[in-house]
């Protein structure tokens, strides 16, 4: 952890080898407080990068593999003039519901917000907003299954998680 001020842990987090976890509170002249928030239970495999300047928060009992990316930071390219990599970064929030299960090399965008009990397939890049018990996998990431209260089963839906069987 390379900010702790930033960060807020629950109870029984477990943090892998080689996981980066950052605050950033600076970037360029534009000035932030980061909160990165890993609730209870969440457990996180070797290399993770998750680099915050406003807010990611891990819900409950959310477990992450390998070599996944997390970050609600967005470096623009609005300016041709000025390296990407000098231009002020712009932040949306990302949150990660309870009981997630996120496979390896997967990569959460800013702005990104899903919900409780989703896999995340491995190499998978997630941007946008999902509900809850819904299966997410590809590049960019869809809603390939979402779990269905009525027949007490995992249905396959279409990009939009509506059931596409009965």
């Amino acid at each position: 952890m390379i900010t702790p001020e930033s960060i807020i842990l629950g109870d029984n987090v477990f943090i892998g080898w080689r996981a980066r976890i950052e605050g950033v509170k600076q970037y360029q002249s534009k000035k932030f407080t980061p909160k990165v928030t890993l609730n209870s239970g969440v457990s996180i495999q070797q290399n993770l990068h998750l680099t915050c300047a406003e807010s990611i928060e891990i819900g409950r009992n959310t477990a992450i593999a390998a070599n996944v990316s997390i970050t609600d930071i967005h470096h623009p390219y609005d300016d041709i003039n000025i390296p990407i990599e000098h231009q002020n970064i712009k932040t949306n929030p990302v949150f990660i519901g309870d009981d997630c299960k996120i496979y390896n090399n997967s990569v959460i965008l800013p702005g990104t917000k899903i919900g409780k009990h989703c896999t995340i397939g491995a190499n998978s890049v997630v941007s946008g907003q999902f509900a809850d018990y819904c299966v997410i996998v590809g590049s960019p990431a869809k809603i390939i299954k979402r779990y269905s209260f009525e027949k007490q089963a995992w249905l396959k839906t279409d990009a939009k998680g509506n059931f596409t069987e009965i």
